[in-house]
């Protein structure tokens, strides 16, 4: 008697890792209600399938794996000791589907969903809380999974799938993405309160062509602004200290060992005094950057809205 030949794809020795996805996968749900229910015809009723179609996928399964993993007795069967431990890691498979099933719907819910947002150091402490406060006003239960870094990594985070939104300066001009400009925030030329400039209440930055600055490392928004607006004043700074965060520079003014270019503090700091730049106009443009054709579920469209609403008002007072 000829024995039919399967059509369905076979797993081989030289490619198990690859083949093993595509054939195993779609029939593990197959096999775990015929193995719950021992019995094909009310296992095909549940799963909403022809007996026939089960049946046949249950035999290309044990042919693709080399092992029986039913005793039949006419339409009833029982799990032989192989199929009892496919079936524990089968099961153990399908929960970890259906518990990222819940999770993805979790977080798409409109009401209660989660909004991945990045945003400069310099947002955290007041710009941020501000923000989500105000917004939960009419989304009280959406979650937020926050992230804190420069504006590279947030961008290379934000191609990556891990972030929705991000809250940057420079505003970016990338083929791949969306960016809106939200507001602008005035620099100043932060010195020690012993500093020959102290007295001043304005200056033009070409007067701190031979001063010391301490700046963010470069990769920064905040490096790139600061290195265009000495360039444009006619000179290159001499750095003597490149620091992660702007509240660290200002310690280190404070601590004489430099200047810096920096937007304004959440809590004024002693041991410095803030100077206006009047020339150039020293500011950084923030704005809110997103992935390009890439869908929005429902608390992440309310959120961007929300900020798009805000356009020259993000920023405190």
């Amino acid at each position: 008697m000829a024995h039919e030949r399967s059509s369905g794809p076979r797993l081989s020795p030289s490619s198990y890792e690859a083949d093993i996805r595509a054939v195993l996968a779609p029939r593990l749900a197959f096999f775990e209600a015929v193995a719950r229910h021992e019995h094909v015809t009310r296992a095909a009723h549940e799963l909403g399938v022809p007996q026939s179609t089960l049946s046949r996928a249950m035999v290309r399964l044990e042919a693709d794996l080399g092992v029986a993993l039913f005793a039949r007795k006419g339409r009833t069967v029982s799990l032989t000791p192989a199929g009892r431990t496919f079936l524990a890691s089968a099961e153990r498979a399908l929960a970890e589907v259906e518990k990222a099933a819940d999770s993805v719907r979790a977080d798409a819910d409109p009401t209660a969903g989660r909004v991945s947002f990045g945003f400069l150091h310099t947002m955290g402490s007041e710009t941020v809380p501000a923000l989500i406060r105000a917004f939960r006003v009419d989304h009280p239960r959406v979650r937020f999974q926050l992230v804190q870094n420069y504006g590279e990594a947030m961008i290379e985070r934000l191609r990556a799938g891990g972030l929705d939104l991000c809250l940057t300066s420079p505003v970016p001009d990338a083929p791949d993405l969306v960016a809106r400009r939200l507001d602008e925030q005035r620099l100043r030329l932060v010195v020690p309160d012993d500093h020959r400039l102290a007295s001043r209440r304005r200056i033009r930055l070409a007067e701190a062509a031979e001063e010391t600055f301490v700046t963010l490392e470069p990769g920064y928004g905040l490096r790139r602004i600061t290195d265009d607006l000495c360039a444009e004043a006619g000179f290159t700074p001499r750095v003597a200290f490149e620091g992660e965060e702007a509240e660290t520079l200002r310690g280190l003014v404070a601590a004489g060992l430099g200047v810096a270019l920096l937007p304004p503090p959440a809590v004024a700091r002693p041991g410095v005094v803030e100077l206006t730049v009047t020339a150039p106009r020293a500011v950084r443009e923030i704005g809110v950057a997103w992935l390009d054709g890439h869908p929005d579920t429902p608390p992440v469209a309310a959120f961007k809205r929300f900020l798009l609403s805000r356009r020259g008002n993000l920023l405190p007072d």
